[in-house]
């Protein structure tokens, strides 16, 4: 958020805060969050990257397109097994799937 547009808010007596805060998460939730929200978004990334649509990854993996939209909004209904093994499947290498959970937090 904009310095201008947080002074904004405060002056107008909003507290700003992260969404951990707001959620009360605990070290642990905030990172699996943030690694479940960043294998959701490689996924979509990399499926728009190779020209395929929802319906056509979802043949892929053999699942439905609306599990694909769920899984690339980050539903928690969706498994991290599920984003990991639809990544191998679309030809992300191991080492790239490293690099994907190692990374730091994505400005949004």
């Amino acid at each position: 958020m904009k310095k201008a547009k947080r002074a904004r808010l405060e002056a107008a007596g909003w507290k700003v805060g992260t969404v951990r805060e707001f959620l009360g998460l605990t070290d642990e939730e905030a990172v699996f969050v943030e690694l479940k929200l960043a294998l959701a978004w490689n996924l979509r990334t990399r499926r728009e990257r190779q020209g395929l649509t929802q319906t056509q990854l979802a043949k892929l993996i053999e699942s439905s397109q609306s599990r694909v939209a769920k899984m690339e909004a980050g539903d928690r209904t969706v498994s991290l097994d599920l984003l990991v093994r639809s990544l191998l499947a679309m030809g992300t290498t191991k080492q790239e799937l490293a690099r994907i959970i190692s990374a730091r937090k994505r400005a949004a």
